[in-house]
């Protein structure tokens, strides 16, 4: 069950229709998950607890018609591929993928590999694909790199509009959110037709925090679910790790942004992160990427015959905030959709995180504000 169905209602913006990323006209989403064996860890072997997650820009191939995009790094301890090209040139031109974070060469390499496929015939072609990633090694065999190209190509085979799986799927599968299970979480702002109609969607990879520093809808509902009442995954480990993990924001707009603004507008994901009580951690990698496809007819890279100018639209400052509010509602509550939605997973030597459930959720709201 997701925030807006419990009548949690994270910010003053209506949600899309889906309440996801994919209420941005052409973005796909698909996933590929891989749950194998119990017990102890074997490395190689398992269990795995793991998989990927892409994010499509356009309803076709991202290289044919590329969008404008921009990217913050809000803490660097983590990877998100091909941001140099991103900030020099401003423009996204492949999918976004998302996995654990030994697989992030795999998974560039497969994203290569499915563009090769989708050009065979082509001379000429070269691609800077992005692939990002968040460390689920305490549940998953994560040394034992069981991502292969198959999986990402599965992943982009499955892309698609409409509903988006959450919680415990793709680059989520083994994924820790303030001490609960976390993973894949989705939601979208619409903003008023007066300030331009457009939508905002986020997708996420949770894998950051402290139990005690939890907040939804400002309420510390993390003091109040304490690790003695709901155990943390970390409890048996000889040192566990202050504020372990990170996170990857993804945001789409339908709005015409330029790739300033795009960055921009990438750096109000850290709001809601914050909101979330999140975004603390030096050994959190919070890494986020915006890409505007209101802009259409971005030649691609590699053409024969380029034009010299191509027409774009802008949106003005004086309309740009609530583009900034919708990003930082829409990256809280996809946050918060991906705790509602990943439920309990034990992972390798028995170690389990346990689901932030419904019923935990709306009780602790309700005690917190008697």
């Amino acid at each position: 069950m997701r925030a807006r169905e419990l009548g949690i209602r994270i910010g003053e913006l209506a949600s899309g229709p889906e309440d996801a990323i994919t209420d941005v006209d052409g973005v796909r989403v698909g996933h590929s998950t891989i749950v194998r064996g119990d017990g102890p860890l074997v490395a190689g072997e398992g269990p795995v607890r793991t998989g990927v997650t892409v994010v499509c820009p356009r309803a076709g191939l991202a290289r044919d018609e590329p969008v404008f995009a921009g990217a913050h790094t809000f803490n660097g301890n983590g990877e998100m591929t091909g941001l140099e090209w991103i900030r020099e040139a401003g423009t996204l031109s492949s999918p976004v993928a998302i996995t654990n974070t030994h697989s992030v060469g795999v998974v560039h390499d497969a994203l290569v590999k499915a563009e090769m496929e989708a050009r065979a015939g082509e001379e000429d072609y070269w691609t800077l694909p992005v692939a990002a990633e968040t460390y689920d090694g305490t549940l998953n065999d994560v040394n034992g790199q069981h991502i292969t190209a198959n999986h990402v190509l599965e992943a982009l085979a499955s892309a698609s509009t409409g509903p988006v799986e959450e919680g415990s799927v793709g680059g989520g599968t083994g994924m820790i959110c303030h001490e609960f299970k976390g993973g894949i979480g989705t939601a979208s702002r619409r903003i008023s037709e007066t300030d331009g109609g457009w939508t905002v969607g986020a997708l996420v990879q949770a894998n950051y925090g402290q139990r005690r520093m939890l907040r939804v809808d400002g309420v510390p509902v993390g003091r109040i679910l304490d690790t003695e009442r709901i155990p943390s995954p970390y409890e048996n480990e000889e040192t566990p790790p202050a504020g372990t993990g990170s996170i990857i924001v993804v945001l789409a707009t339908d709005a015409p942004l330029l790739p300033i603004q795009c960055d921009r507008l990438a750096k109000r994901a850290a709001i809601g992160l914050g909101r979330m009580g999140g975004g603390l951690d030096d050994g959190s990698g919070d890494i986020f990427l915006a890409f505007a496809t209101g802009n259409r007819g971005l030649p691609p890279d590699g053409l024969p015959e380029t034009p010299a100018t191509v027409p774009v639209q802008t949106v003005t400052n004086e309309y740009i905030s609530p583009l900034f509010y919708a990003a930082a509602e829409a990256t809280e509550a996809a946050i918060l959709n991906a705790l509602l939605a990943a439920g309990d997973m034990r992972g390798r030597d028995g170690i389990t995180a346990y689901g932030l459930t419904p019923e935990l959720l709306l009780g602790a709201l309700e005690e917190a504000r008697r």
